[in-house]
Parts: C-alpha cells; structure tokens; sequence
C-alpha cells in the first residue's frame, strides 16, 4: 500500500510523517511519534483514553485516520505542560489524587482542558457532561470532576 505524505502541527511543533490510508493517528502518534501518552482501551471510541484534539476540537484519534492531519494542529497529552512546568489540571490531578492505573488519565486531562478553554467557568453537571465519553475504572468520578472545578476556579481566580 501506498505511503501518504503528511505535514501537519503537533504541539505546536511542524511535523511530517508517512502513514497508510487506512492508518490511525493513535498508531503513528504511538508508534512513529513516540508520543506514547494517548493509550488505546478499546480501539472504537468508547473510552476516551486516546483523547487529542484537532483545531481545538476533542477527538478519539483511535477513530481518526492519520491521513486527516494534514495541514491541521493536533494537541496531546504531551503538549499541555509548558516544559517541565505542569498545566495547572495535571499538577490539580496530582494533588487531588484525581488519578490511579493511569490508562484514562491523558484522556481525561485532554478533555478537560478542551473543556476549561471552551468554557472556564463549568458546573459540575457540565464538567460530568464534557467528561461522559471517559471511562475510568479505577478512581470512579468524583475526584476527577473535583479536580477540574478545582482547578477552573484557580484559573479564574490567577487571570
């Protein structure tokens, strides 16, 4: 099969890569990339835990062919930390021990931050709405959602 040219943005960074028609962008993220933080629970969009977004928008990339990246901007779980300085939901997750295994953990944290930039000022029903496509086995929610109105209001309160 035929290669594909690829030219897109992840991170913020310019990135070229060859993938198949057929190629998932989980895979060459994983796999090409070694941009190994978006994990794979089911492979059929159910779970979250692949969780990127693409022109701000969320997207289980498990169900978006790699091949659709380009020319677009691809945000994951590797690029919410500036450097070595936590975004304020990873270091919130941290001590609200909003996280165990670890396998929904990037998933969650993606669409949270899709979440807080689309709307800062979420209520718990609207943070359990945003987070729904997520599943966790481990934590439960409640740590999680509290972590993320935690830390909305921490941002509202430093801008």
């Amino acid at each position: 099969m035929a290669k594909l040219h690829i030219s897109t943005t992840i991170n913020g960074e310019p990135e070229e890569f060859l993938c198949t028609a057929d190629e998932t962008m989980l895979d060459v993220l994983r796999n090409q990339l070694d941009l190994t933080g978006a994990k794979e629970g089911c492979g059929s969009g159910d779970c979250g835990a692949c969780s990127i977004t693409l022109d701000g928008t969320l997207v289980c990339s498990c169900l978006m062919l790699a091949a659709e990246a380009e020319g677009k901007q691809i945000t994951t779980i590797e690029g919410m930390a500036n450097g070595e300085t936590l975004h304020p939901l990873q270091q919130k997750f941290l001590e609200e021990a909003a996280l165990q295994c670890g396998i929904c953990t990037p998933g969650m944290l993606v669409a949270a931050k899709a979440l807080l930039d689309e709307n800062p000022d979420p209520s718990e029903t609207e943070v359990r709405f945003w987070l729904a496509g997520n599943l966790c086995r481990c934590t439960g929610y409640d740590k999680i959602v509290r972590a993320v109105l935690d830390t909305a209001a921490d941002m509202r309160e430093a801008s």
